[in-house]
């Protein structure tokens, strides 16, 4: 028992003297089987009593070993009459081994001479010391990266099969420092943030060392930080019990304080305990874009803004709002600001531009979690909710002093979860709108510039001496320009890349007043006549490529799609854009990829509108759907060989990119998900209708990962509804079909079912045989769901029949998958393992990884059902690592889920609380409440064998919530195991 944490082992440091290194040098191991290398050879190590003596000089430090002392190493008090001589054979041998010169005969005994650094022991030792100096320093992370060193050099039980009390003995004591090396890391853990992470380990180290109690003390911090209090209080009575069972006594005080903090519901406990530690540089965040060089005038609101926010230092929160017009300055003079004030918050800046003025505001729990992230938060223990992450961020602020500046804002409802809330920090705001209705903001109106300074602005881009020859016609072009910062610098930027133009030539082409858009409001007007300056100074082409490139609906736009939207080799698509970039009417957002601010898109769609003919519009937009369309087929192709999908989709006129393997294709899709999707919502009109849906199929990968599940739901709606509309079953089929797919996906099967049914009918109309092979497969498997057997295996029948009359075998595998699981829910496991086999032998002989997978993970559930564990989980296993490795987040969490119930059905109760845990972290806000409740189940069954029946309990209530609000028929199933536990 671990009474206050029980005594640290110390290891003694080795003190033999240093050697060179070299290629064939010898090098040992104890932390795992006793083994001895020369280089890369693998020496023999003799008999287990050879290893013993071996291991017996080893762990002696480089000091002598008496004879007696290794007879008592070896046998104790009860030695056979030839010990010595005993001794003197394997020693005799070991040297023959290992060299005279490390080997060596001295005083009577023996000893061996090696590099600190050749025994895997001393260098544990020294990452361990280095671990304690990094932790004292403050360096958490640094201290947390060097104890998982020094664990990763463990290689399962020290002295593994090493006879004799000595090693019983040595092995007891590098036990207890590898328990208590783990203990350390995983209070690192919590010191991080990555309690989450954490709760799987800690419950299988519980589930090991039941009466061990700092263990369960870090498991109730690692639940409660995670959100689960009850869990965190079950497993204080779980150990109270326990105790008074097996030792009749009662928890030590400190587990007794930490249950009363989980109690009140202690905020200090919620974050990691304060430490004298300089915070790693994702503590520190510095995210204010760079100052522009020529900053020009503005001293007032400067000086006004800077004194508000040193206020910040005392006891109040500053929160200034800057509001304008368009193109006004608002960011440049917020960010130059913010760069003058950094000094008065030396824990951090944060920067966020929350497109208020697009039509796709930023969503502040999306800016939450960016901004937790930056702060250190890791992803697991960012909560779902807004309410719960706006928490956490005044939470994680609460005694720093960080700056936060909010570009871009919509209104004050999109900001308020934004603000920091606590003295000594500060928020900057700007906006379009005033911020009257947000409480305590200092509000700053920001004007055009006055033309003293519009004049010194643009003289500092154009240069003193073609400004000063011509002041009068400068002066005239900051007029035009309405003074307006915005415009002045993309009029001025344009003469300065033009050095055969004077500045009268500039003047004389902004006179004309036609070039602007008098529809627009007043408040834009500017705005917009500051845009199409910059417009009306560019070349032709480009000029084309501006129009058409802001008819895109995505947040940005790769190299590769543009040049596909302007029908231009990548090449002069590149140049073109570059051209855009320095005129400012484009941003850079990384190499290769492309964005307009909000305002200028806007504009440029006006111009679209009023320069481009319909047809070529259309057909810009045309091109971009083909290349999406025609890469995302490339990479399901890559991904599924074999698939016949890629045959039945719509013809596309140009082509898309060919990628090297699966991995780099994963990567372009995942990359492309919200402007793939954007993409299809937008061209969902009749002329590229049937495309937009089939780009949908194509990419089915982003709806089946769980990571884009929502927006790829948000597309299917769009393009059902499109399809509708335009009355084409065949295109309304495949619609309604990928609708259908999204709702099982994320566990709601009577909305599912319905689509499905409705898909069927479509397809059946249109005679499209994909999608009557799709919806069949569907059908069948939200029937096992809902646990109408006889129907799901007449619609998994039917598809089988459907795959094969297309050639489809990768379908056909599919379907048999799945009637594998229809046979298995129904008691006939043998045929289930059959059928299983089956699909998993035509997904092999296909080299289809991905389906092959899902075949496995069918076939692991089976071979659960037959009790031929070790083949499940090899099964479960192999799917396992094919969902991680493409990204399948969903079955990467089902996975691990089933091997939980391969190890209770085991008997292996510990095992599968930790693959629970992990299951649970990696479904978090994917799959749905139904399967979330079955993990839940499982867990509460794994926590019970283990005898954390409070856990347990808490588990099992969660689920039935779940169950009871679905009306799903597991809630009988979970009654029992409630009605069960509170008889015992």
């Amino acid at each position: 028992m671990d009474r206050a944490s029980g005594p640290r082992v110390r290891v003694p440091e080795q003190r033999a003297p240093e050697k060179p290194v070299t290629a064939d040098a010898l090098r040992f191991t104890v932390l795992g089987p006793v083994r001895a290398w020369r280089g890369s050879e693998l020496l023999s190590s003799g008999s287990p009593q050879q290893r013993a003596l071996l291991t017996a000089l080893l762990l002696r430090e480089g000091r002598t070993a008496t004879a007696g002392e290794l007879i008592d190493a070896f046998w104790g008090e009860d030695p056979p009459s030839q010990a010595l001589a005993t001794i003197r054979t394997y020693a005799s041998r070991l040297r023959k081994i290992l060299g005279q010169d490390t080997l060596v005969s001295e005083s009577g005994g023996y000893a061996i001479r090696i590099d600190r650094g050749a025994l895997d022991l001393t260098l544990a030792q020294d990452l361990a010391a280095e671990a304690e100096k990094a932790r004292a320093a403050g360096d958490r992370c640094q201290a947390r990266t060097l104890i998982n060193k020094v664990l990763g050099l463990w290689d399962g039980e020290a002295l593994a099969s090493v006879p004799g009390p000595y090693a019983d003995n040595q092995r007891t004591r590098l036990e207890e420092w590898r328990l208590q090396l783990t203990e350390t890391r995983l209070d690192l853990d919590l010191e991080v943030g990555c309690h989450a992470e954490a709760v799987s380990e800690l419950t299988a180290l519980t589930a090991a060392h039941p009466l061990r109690e700092r263990l369960r003390e870090l498991l109730m911090v690692a639940l409660y930080r995670s959100g689960r209090q009850a869990e965190a209080l079950a497993v204080y009575a779980d150990t109270r019990r326990l105790l008074s069972e097996e030792l009749g006594v009662d928890p030590r005080p400190e587990l007794a304080q930490l249950q009363q903090r989980i109690l009140r519901a202690d905020e200090e406990l919620a974050r990691p305990a304060d430490e004298p530690a300089p915070a790693p540089a994702p503590l520190r965040p510095a995210q204010l874009p760079a100052t522009v060089p020529d900053f020009t005038g503005r001293s007032a609101f400067v000086a006004e803004l800077g004194s508000r926010l040193a206020t910040a230092e005392g006891s109040v929160m500053a929160v200034s709002a800057v509001a304008g017009i368009g193109g006004v300055g608002k960011t440049t003079l917020a960010v130059h600001v913010a760069h003058q004030a950094r000094r008065h918050f030396p824990d951090g800046q944060l920067y966020v531009d929350l497109q208020g003025a697009g039509a796709r505001a930023a969503e502040p729990e999306t800016v939450l979690g960016s901004f937790l992230r930056a702060l250190g938060t890791a992803d697991s223990a960012i909560p779902d909710t807004l309410d719960e992450r706006a928490a956490l961020y005044r939470s994680t602020l609460d005694g720093r002093r960080v700056l936060v500046l909010l570009d871009n804002a919509h209104d004050a409802a999109q900001i308020r979860p934004l603000l920091p809330g606590t003295p000594g920090c500060a928020a900057l705001v700007t906006s379009r709108v005033r911020m009257v209705d947000l409480a305590g903001a200092h509000l700053v109106d920001l004007d055009v510039m006055s033309p003293e300074e519009a004049l010194q602005l643009f003289t500092r881009i154009v240069g003193e001496e073609r400004v000063g020859s011509e002041r009068e016609a400068a002066l005239d072009v900051v007029a035009a320009c309405g003074f307006l910062p915005l415009a002045i610098r993309i009029a001025a930027s344009r003469l300065a890349a033009r050095r055969t133009w004077t500045v009268s030539v500039l003047a004389a082409k902004l006179a004309d007043e036609r070039r602007r858009l008098d529809e627009l409001q007043a408040g834009d007007l500017a705005v917009k006549a500051t845009f199409e300056l910059g417009y009306g100074q560019l070349e032709p082409a480009q000029a084309r490529a501006f129009r058409l490139l802001g008819l895109a609906d995505g947040p940005d736009i790769s190299l590769a799609a543009a040049a596909a939207l302007l029908n231009l080799d990548p090449h002069a698509a590149e140049d073109l854009l570059e051209a855009l970039v320095d005129t400012s009417l484009v941003e850079s957002a990384a190499p290769g990829r492309y964005r307009y601010h909000d305002l200028v898109r806007l504009y440029a769609r006006a111009c679209a509108e009023r320069d481009e003919r319909s047809v070529e519009r259309e057909s810009a937009l045309s091109r971009l759907l083909d290349f999406y369309l025609a890469t995302a087929a490339g990479v399901y192709a890559l991904e599924r060989p074999g698939d016949r999908l890629v045959d039945h989709l719509e013809p596309t006129d140009h082509a898309g990119l060919v990628f090297a393997d699966r991995h780099a294709a994963l990567d372009w899709l995942y990359t492309e998900a919200t402007n793939l999707l954007a993409c299809a919502r937008q061209v969902a009109r009749p002329a590229t209708l049937r495309r937009a849906v089939d780009l949908l199929y194509a990419a089915l990968d982003l709806g089946e990962s769980g990571a884009n599940a929502k927006q790829y739901e948000a597309a299917a709606v769009t393009v059902r509804e499109a399809a509708r509309e335009c009355g084409d079953p065949r295109a309304e089929s495949r619609a309604v079909m990928s609708l259908a797919n999204a709702h099982q996906l994320a566990g709601r099967f009577d909305h599912a079912d319905r689509e499905a049914e409705e898909a069927m009918r479509l397809a059946e109309t249109a005679q499209d045989l994909l999608a009557v092979s799709w919806a069949a497969n569907a059908r069948g498997i939200i029937a096992l769901y809902h646990n109408r057997h006889q129907d799901g295996e007449a619609f998994l029948n039917q598809a089988i029949d459907a795959f094969r009359s297309d050639g489809n075998r990768p379908g056909e595998a599919s379907a048999l998958c799945n009637l594998s699981r229809i046979h298995l829910a129904t008691g006939r496991t043998a045929s289930a393992i059959t059928l299983a086999r089956s699909g998993i032998g035509i997904y092999d002989s296909l080299g289809h990884a991905l389906r092959g997978a899902n075949g496995r993970y069918a076939l692991g559930m089976a071979l659960t059902q037959s009790g031929d564990f070790a083949a499940a989980t090899a099964k479960l296993t192999e799917a396992l690592e094919i969902f991680r490795d493409s990204r399948q987040r969903l079955w990467e969490g089902m996975s691990l889920f089933r091997l939980a119930e391969v190890e209770i059905a085991s008997g292996r109760p510990a095992q599968a609380a930790q693959y629970a845990e992990l299951a649970l972290t990696v479904l978090r806000g994917i799959g749905g409440e139904w399967r979330r409740g079955n993990v839940l189940t499982v867990l509460g069954r794994a926590l019970a064998g283990i005898g954390q029946t409070g856990r347990a309990q808490v588990c099992w209530n969660e689920a039935l919530g779940i169950y009871d609000d679905l009306d799903a028929p597991e809630a009988d199933g979970v009654r029992s195991l409630l009605t069960g536990i509170s008889t015992h």
